[in-house]
């Protein structure tokens, strides 16, 4: 890039917080007419809600975005549509009782007086359309009645279309085929010679190389690399996104214990399970083992939790649970046969927001809390308050609103939740993102313990020491399949990171 070009939009020192978690982290990033960025990093890294802040959505609690070099404070979308950034959101954002020409000009629309002009939307769109390589697609029709993969091209159009200096793509070709795949990819050639910036988010590692020439990596909501991408190959890429085991020292980071397990019973088994975004892979877990589960965002990981405790329709495979024989079909299922799930999302899929941390810790374990159709007041509090103490939850009283904790002690209350239904098979979804240092050796340390018990537990991790000093064995996903089972001297850090970015061969 031109040193001498002032950025289409600057992030300097860009931070935002969130109750009980720092999200972004004192973040710089600049991108130059012309530019194609890539910006990645694991679920939870800070990616989205940089994007948000970039786009308007929220305002940062410190720092500064500037574009064409001048500061701006946007309180909404439109404020930073108007000043020329257009973001193609992953979940495709049109509305769909309305046609294809209104979702194009929506807010924009060509006037004849005060009203539409709609001839010229009409043909206005059909334009857009043509020179973007969707003249099959009927102006007038309904959105609604569009495949995904069409409805997709029609927002990623308007968002091009709208002459801005630059234009966020966040998984983009998430619903495309590969054709239409090419096409996009055409459609980004074109606005970089147009000396527009792009901002590229794929979980798609070789679409960040074929597409972009920079790279911004998060984790932890800090700038992890900041450079050409060609400066990286698959393997750095990887490793600047989840992090480097401290080595050489011997000591663990991690509150994990060795657990000696010797030919476990097993508990758990699927094989050859798929679904729709799963494609016939297989997992073992046997009593008081921990078996992790690895891959980089989008590799599967979060949908074979959700086959294994019934959410995801499962479409092929058999597998069971105990003594059941079969899997289970849905979640009341899962926890009848004693399986329990702490979630990836702690705020829009673990907490329940407005209820108390004693709501929270005993809502799935309700009915077996009732006698004679009415709770048992005596044997909640008291079991509550054994989980509290089991897992050093901080908090002022049982009553005290659930958000009013920190991020730590409510994957705490969650984890609880999920004790309090005694599982037979664990499944932890990212237990310890976004919580401090402290709380996480602490949840660390209880799952040994639960292990030590001969509760079967995975744990999906995107962080390497936690698989690898947390498990007995790890298997590796890749774009939905199971592609290895590492254990022993196999458990290693170069192995984990070449099967993850590449499926190579390990030594």
């Amino acid at each position: 890039m031109d040193g001498a070009l002032t950025p289409s939009v600057e992030v300097l020192g860009v931070s935002k917080r969130f109750p009980g978690v720092l999200a972004v982290d004192d973040v710089g990033m600049a991108l130059c007419p012309g530019e194609a960025r890539a910006l990645a990093g694991q679920n939870g890294s800070g990616k989205s809600t940089l994007i948000k802040i970039v786009a308007g959505v929220y305002r940062p609690d410190a720092g500064t975005v500037r574009v064409s070099g001048v500061p701006v404070d946007f309180r909404s979308p439109p404020e930073a549509v108007a000043a020329g950034i257009s973001t193609i959101h992953q979940e495709v954002n049109l509305i769909p009782f309305r046609s294809v020409a209104e979702n194009l000009f929506l807010a924009r629309e060509p006037k004849r007086g005060p009203f539409i002009d709609q001839r010229r939307l009409v043909r206005d769109s059909e334009e857009i359309l043509a020179n973007y390589g969707l003249e099959s697609v009927d102006p007038d029709a309904e959105v609604g009645r569009l495949s995904i993969a069409v409805r997709q091209m029609v927002a990623i159009v308007r968002a091009v279309s709208q002459d801005a200096r630059l234009v966020i793509m966040d998984e983009p070709t998430s619903s495309l085929e590969v054709a239409e795949v090419d096409r996009l990819f055409g459609i980004i050639g074109r606005l970089l010679a147009d000396q527009r910036a792009v901002l590229f988010v794929s979980h798609r590692l070789e679409e960040l190389y074929e597409v972009c020439e920079t790279a911004t990596v998060l984790r932890d909501g800090r700038v992890a690399y900041d450079g050409p991408l060609g400066d990286l190959d698959r393997e750095d890429l990887v490793v600047a996104m989840i992090g480097r085991r401290q080595g050489g020292s011997g000591r663990r980071s991690t509150g994990f214990r060795p657990i000696a397990v010797e030919d476990p019973p097993t508990v758990l088994e699927a094989d050859s399970v798929s679904s729709v975004a799963v494609h016939e892979a297989s997992l073992r877990v046997g009593a008081g083992e921990i078996v992790g589960l690895a891959g980089l965002l989008g590799a599967g990981r979060t949908e074979l939790a959700e086959i294994l405790f019934g959410v995801a329709r499962r479409t092929g495979g058999q597998g069971s649970v105990g003594d059941s024989g079969r899997l289970p079909d849905s979640p009341g299922e899962a926890l009848a046969n004693g399986m329990a799930l702490v979630p990836e999302d702690r705020r829009s899929q673990g907490i329940f927001p407005g209820q108390s941390v004693r709501e929270n810790i005993v809502a799935a374990a309700l009915p077996s809390l009732i006698r004679r159709g009415l709770i048992d007041h005596s044997a909640v509090e008291a079991a509550v308050q054994r989980l509290v103490e089991m897992l050093d939850i901080r908090l002022a009283s049982l009553d005290q609103p659930i958000e009013q904790l920190s991020g730590g002690n409510q994957q705490k209350v969650i984890l609880a939740r999920s004790l309090l239904c005694s599982p037979r098979v664990l499944i932890t979804d990212e237990p310890t993102r976004g919580i401090d240092v402290g709380a996480k050796f602490e949840i660390q340390s209880r799952l040994s313990d639960l292990a030590a018990t001969g509760m079967a537990i995975v744990i999906i991790s995107s962080e390497l020491e936690e698989v690898l000093e947390g498990t007995r064995r790890t298997v590796v996903m890749r774009d939905g399949r199971t592609v290895a089972t590492l254990s022993g001297e196999d458990l290693r850090e170069d192995n984990l990171v070449a099967l993850m970015s590449a499926g190579a061969e390990v030594d």
